[in-house]
């Protein structure tokens, strides 16, 4: 097989190399063949220089230069007139074609990791692709001087994508769930980590600021990367012991995290071989077969170009109906098939999450892929297919997951100031806020609902309708929530009853998954939304598509999934004193006011798992009208999404209790803790005045 795969290569890439020299095609398109032919050539050459060792041995300025190579098309100052930039194919090929070469551009980039893998079968299969599309046009121009129809390109693509999504789904669950996959892991655990040169191994792109990271953590002690990988597996290890799930059943965790932070993952690695537990760490790709539209799962380098990755985040919509769909989740339950017994063993991910970046406000372009009506039918279908199918291997009742958040050097100058107060965040003392947090779950564990209103402009207006407990001495409505999977400590959290959650959500800035939205603005009728605008782009129709895109995720609508009260104070001052605030990701930021998750509830997939708070008494709110279909129709049960949106204290004008007997008790006014027994709180907040 392997020698086969040899020849096949070994032809292909004697065409490509023609091709490069000159495409016997006219023009528009003689260009884009050559062109993208010398992309494939380069990729072609690094797979050969990692062969010959020159990652492990060349000097860094040798390799940066052979990084850039593989990158600089897609930088700012050259994506203009590059094929990758949807609107400049389009312009140059013509709307139709442009899009479809564009396309084929972007899946022959996403190659670079397979050669840095030395994964040849992925390399040959979209080597052949170009050489089959070349054809086409070479053929029907010698023929007749005119391209070949968009019919006949599109079914070629079609068909690509669709036979080889059975052998690319099972390298990527594998990868997941077995640790035999281990490039990562070997340059994590093999490299000289004082040496910058490492990050040049993995073949992301890598700029001055990761360098600049992994320098930072190099020139930390052992003992500050221990403490900082302590905290972070540790809440791993409290998270099973607290929801009562045996990790000595489990082998295998999936290690997430930005290049540049090596040292702490070293650590932690051997934090969790003491648990039983071997890392399995797997890149995040953006191929068409495993694109998430502009998340990230995996490990990843910097980006060149946020642009890109924008543009093409919905390139299936070139090929995706029902035939597919039921192609994907076939292959997908599979993949998972073969290696059911390894995804018994697998713990769930344990995350290293990142800020600082400039938020990002994308270019809305006509020119790219968008999905219609019925595609975002099916692209939502097979998004809660595709979760069913997981969770039948990865039973979410099994698992569990940590996430912790550092800052990013592009934060700036007080880049490493920042970074201390960070992890000083991470550890704060978690007794004293779970003494704080036990008051206010006290106040609104016989509550009917909680009314929140902002301040200072902020336009929300809202009623949460709480669970009705039966016994307040035994059941808790909310969660007292201190350091584990979700680090920094400081929130109690809820899923609201959704009959009864009434009014408006408004933020006048929010950063969700790396996306920034401006007076963000969402409408619930019984706690599912109902309406939604911002004001990131001139046309409403814009607002509402980047909206439904990415936090509906193509969704008609969602429910209120999570109530929370953020409570850590601290890690508010932080923001403010550094300036800091609109740069946090979700996992800080959620704790920095009450926040509000659209989507799945907070124990989704786990609402038998029974939990208790310290004080003994069980968390009774784990489900909605929504989730409670699991019992009657599971396909309308959940939705694998779940977006936190916070309200930060200096919007925020109320959180009030209210009763049945019509009594209230007011928690936060004017952006301030008045409980009895919560005003300690406001400390960080006299701090802050002073600054």
């Amino acid at each position: 097989m392997e020698a086969v795969m040899e020849e096949r290569f070994g032809l292909c890439y004697d065409r490509i190399k023609e091709i490069a020299q000159k495409a016997e095609v006219q023009e528009p398109f003689q260009e884009y063949f050559m062109e993208t032919a010398k992309l494939v050539e380069r990729i072609i050459g690094a797979y050969e220089l990692v062969g010959q060792g020159f990652f492990e041995h060349a000097p860094i300025e040798e390799l940066r230069r052979a990084n850039g190579a593989l990158y600089e098309e897609l930088l700012p100052q050259n994506y203009e007139s590059c094929y990758g930039n949807p609107a400049y194919a389009c312009k140059v090929l013509g709307e139709d074609m442009g899009r479809l070469l564009s396309f084929l551009y972007a899946e022959l980039r996403c190659m670079i990791p397979y050669a840095f893998e030395r994964r040849l079968s992925d390399l040959v299969i979209r080597m052949e692709l170009f050489v089959e599309i070349y054809s086409l046009f070479s053929y029907a121009m010698a023929e007749g001087g005119q391209a070949p129809s968009v019919e006949e390109l599109r079914d070629t693509m079609y068909w690509f994508v669709s036979d080889y999504s059975e052998t690319t789904a099972q390298w990527r669950v594998a990868t997941q769930v077995d640790t035999g996959h281990d490039f990562a892991v070997r340059i994590v655990m093999d490299s000289d980590l004082n040496n910058v040169s490492y990050l040049y191994k993995y073949g992301e792109f890598i700029t001055p600021e990761t360098e600049r990271l992994s320098q930072y953590l190099a020139g930390l002690s052992d003992e500050r990367i221990q403490l900082i990988a302590d905290t972070y597996t540790e809440g791993y290890r409290i998270g099973f012991e607290k929801a009562g799930k045996p990790l000595d059943k489990k082998e295998t965790v999936d290690v997430i995290y930005v290049l540049g932070f090596e040292r702490i993952v070293r650590a932690a690695i051997g934090n969790f071989a003491k648990m039983g537990l071997k890392p399995a760490i797997y890149r995040a790709n953006d191929s068409i077969f495993h694109k998430k539209g502009v998340g990230k799962a995996g490990y990843y380098g910097a980006d060149a170009n946020k642009q890109y990755r924008y543009d093409h985040k919905d390139d299936i919509a070139l090929f995706l109906d029902k035939k597919l769909v039921n192609r994907k989740l076939e292959v997908l339950k599979t993949a998972y098939e073969n290696v059911k017994e390894k995804a018994r063993l697998y713990a769930g991910p344990a995350v290293i999450e990142v800020f600082g970046e400039k938020p990002f406000v994308p270019q809305t372009k006509a020119q790219a892929c968008v999905l219609s009506p019925e595609q975002q039918k099916l692209s939502a279908e097979y998004k809660g297919a595709s979760a069913e199918i997981v969770n039948r291997y990865i039973i979410g009742e099994e698992r569990s997951f940590t996430v912790i958040a550092f800052p990013l050097p592009d934060i700036g100058a007080q880049f490493e100031e920042i970074f201390d107060e960070t992890v000083k965040l991470n550890t704060l003392d978690y007794t004293t806020y779970e003494r704080i947090q036990a008051v206010i779950v006290n106040a609104l564990n016989t509550a009917k609902y909680v009314k929140i209103k902002g301040m200072n402009g902020n336009k929300t207006d809202l009623r949460v309708q709480l669970y009705q407990v039966k016994n307040p001495d035994k059941e808790a409505v909310f969660e007292n929530c201190v350091a584990d999977v979700n680090i920094p400590v400081g929130e109690v959290f809820t899923s609201p009853v959704l009959e009864g959650t009434n009014g408006k959500l408004f933020v006048s800035s929010a950063f969700l998954d790396e996306l920034e939205y401006r007076n963000l603005e969402i409408d619930f009728e019984d706690g599912m939304i109902v309406d939604y605008t911002c004001t990131n782009f001139a046309r409403e129709e814009e607002n509402k598509k980047y909206i439904k895109e990415n936090v509906l995720f193509n969704f008609e609508t969602l429910p209120m999934g999570e109530f929370a009260i953020g409570t850590n104070t601290t890690a508010y001052m932080t923001a403010r004193r550094y300036g800091i605030s609109k740069l946090f990701p979700i996992l800080i930021a959620e704790k920095t006011g009450p926040h509000f998750a659209v989507g799945d509830t907070c124990y989704s997939r786990e609402e038998d798992v029974r939990l208790y708070n310290e004080d003994g008494r069980e968390i009774v709110a784990k489900d909605n009208a929504v989730s409670l279909l699991r019992h009657t129709d599971p396909s309308k049960a959940y939705f694998a999404c779940h977006t936190d949106i916070t309200i930060p204290y200096d919007e925020l004008g109320e959180i009030t209790a209210c009763y049945v007997d019509g009594s209230e008790c007011a928690i936060i006014e004017n952006g301030r803790f008045v409980l009895e027994g919560t005003q300690e709180l406001n400390k960080a907040f006299d701090e802050t005045e002073k600054i």
